[in-house]
């Protein structure tokens, strides 16, 4: 009895054993076909198939837009000053003419520069003094330019016109805040240094009426009498233009401006018939293209 006992929970076992061996398998089995049916036979990619993919791969590449233009070339104008400004008792009631442009043509990295500023029958200068620079500019860092190339300048001077030559190295951009700057250093033909530092900024006081605050500066370090320029601080200028956008692109303004020139200069402005202080009124447009 014990013997007919032991042997059956030996065969209970066993088939247990069996069951669950054949449950385990047959749950293997469908598992794999499962997979296969999921997701395909598993490719065997060799040489050829890789270097097809490859070629596929560069061709479509080659198919795609660049992330950034930075190679097209742009022409840009901006006539940032072209106003009149109405005599007053002070200069003998003679009114005057005035422009600043500036523009380039280029990418994003390389541009050739134009710049233009001038005054026609000023009290500042005697009769006018126009100069027109032509520059090299080159992307050196975020916000910033710098420029080199040469600078031509003439003037009146006793009766008589006077030009010169002079090389140039400036730095332009956008400081913090939103300023926009240029510097310049002027070397002359006879070695004359001078420099020039100006400062513009926009308020938005609506999506089209803007006031440009102005600042410009003058320095040299030798006298030059013939282009009305002496050794030190030449002069300063503050002004304000109010302009109201009738377009982006165009855009009519009024405002003041107060020049003062000082030490040598002033003295050179006095002899040549100027007046080395002015508040003036003006109008003038403001557009780019």
């Amino acid at each position: 009895m014990n013997v007919a006992y032991r042997n059956s929970r030996v065969a209970l076992a066993v088939f247990v054993l069996h069951v669950g061996f054949a449950h385990t398998s047959a749950w293997a089995e469908s598992k794999h076909e499962h997979v296969g049916l999921g997701s395909g036979p598993i490719d065997q990619i060799g040489p050829f198939q890789q270097g097809s993919r490859a070629h596929e791969t560069n061709t479509a590449q080659q198919q795609w837009l660049p992330p950034v233009h930075d190679e097209k070339r742009r022409l840009f104008t901006l006539v940032d000053v072209l106003e009149y400004r109405p005599g007053s008792g002070g200069d003998r009631g003679r009114g005057d003419y005035r422009w600043d442009v500036e523009g380039w043509y280029g990418g994003d990295y390389n541009r050739l520069w134009f710049k233009s500023e001038g005054q026609q029958d000023t009290a500042f200068k005697a009769d006018y003094d126009v100069d027109f620079q032509l520059l090299y500019g080159r992307f050196l860092w975020k916000y910033y330019d710098i420029q080199v190339g040469g600078r031509m300048e003439t003037q009146s001077f006793r009766g008589s016109n006077v030009t010169r030559g002079l090389g140039v190295i400036g730095l332009q951009g956008i400081v913090p805040y939103n300023y926009e700057f240029e510097s310049a250093l002027f070397i002359g033909q006879n070695g004359a240094v001078s420099a020039r530092l100006s400062y513009t900024k926009d308020f938005l006081l609506t999506q089209r009426l803007i006031f440009q605050g102005r600042f410009q500066t003058n320095l040299a370090i030798q006298r030059v009498e013939e282009f009305t320029t002496g050794s030190g601080l030449n002069n300063l200028e503050f002004g304000g233009r109010l302009r109201y956008e009738v377009r982006r692109e165009l855009a009519p303004y009024i405002g003041i401006s107060f020049e003062r020139s000082f030490g040598e200069t002033a003295r050179l402005v006095r002899q040549q018939g100027g007046d080395p202080s002015q508040i003036r009124f003006l109008i003038g447009v403001r557009m780019w293209f």
